[in-house]
């Protein structure tokens, strides 16, 4: 049966799932997730790729991601899993891949969606149950977000509409986190990461997504 084929738009942002191998952890110590971090900020610069938030879990990664080109993600995502692959299989005496095969993508086109997905991004360790709060969980841009700090990331035009400065933003921010994410949003972007659709989008009879309406909303400046 032939893959399904990705949709990838410039500057229509994205929800990047990627998983371990039968769900097998693909973090095993506290510097194998400092060094796909590495990995990620180094190629998103050279591909083109904004990063909005992010999550590694210990079997698999979520991203929030803002392509520059219709290429630009699956080259950050092939060269940051090989690459750490690499580092792994170095480092345990191991070989083969890490994955489960392609990362899975969903667009994501609306404000409202957005602030979703950076919200169920940074809840995963709490989903989990790992941790009572994201503030808890060390490997997730909820601390960047929040504004303790800026690393690597781009805010997301939905985040930017925030506030006027950066300490409002980061205030405001935290608030969206006093709101349970909504069980049906929830759905939606897992269902439209696994399907390779657009968030939101309604299904037809035959469980085929309707074309949707969207505009872009990608990241802003630093």
């Amino acid at each position: 049966m032939p893959r399904r084929a990705r949709i990838q738009i410039p500057e229509l942002s994205l929800h990047v799932v990627q998983r371990g191998h039968d769900r097998n952890d693909c973090f095993f110590e506290d510097g194998d997730y400092v060094a796909y971090l590495d990995y990620l900020a180094t190629f998103a610069v050279r591909f083109g790729c904004s990063i909005h938030a992010y999550c590694l879990m210990t079997n698999h990664v979520h991203l929030f991601i803002t392509p520059r080109t219709a290429q630009a993600c699956t080259q950050m995502m092939r060269h940051t899993s090989q690459h750490y692959v690499q580092r792994i299989n170095k480092r345990l005496g191991r070989s083969g891949t890490l994955w489960e095969g392609r990362f899975h993508s969903g667009i994501v086109g609306s404000e409202r969606h957005a602030l979703g997905c950076y919200r169920y991004i940074e809840l995963n360790p709490v989903e989990a149950k790992m941790v009572a709060h994201p503030r808890d969980y060390r490997w997730s841009s909820y601390e960047a977000n929040a504004g303790a700090f800026s690393g690597f990331l781009t805010p997301h035009a939905a985040y930017a509409a925030l506030g006027v400065d950066a300490p409002t933003r980061g205030r405001a921010y935290l608030s969206l986190f006093d709101v349970p994410l909504e069980r049906t949003l929830i759905d939606d972007i897992r269902k439209a990461t696994r399907g390779g659709y657009v968030v939101g989008t309604k299904r037809n009879k035959a469980g085929r997504p309707r074309r949707p309406v969207m505009r872009k909303i990608g990241s802003v400046p630093n």
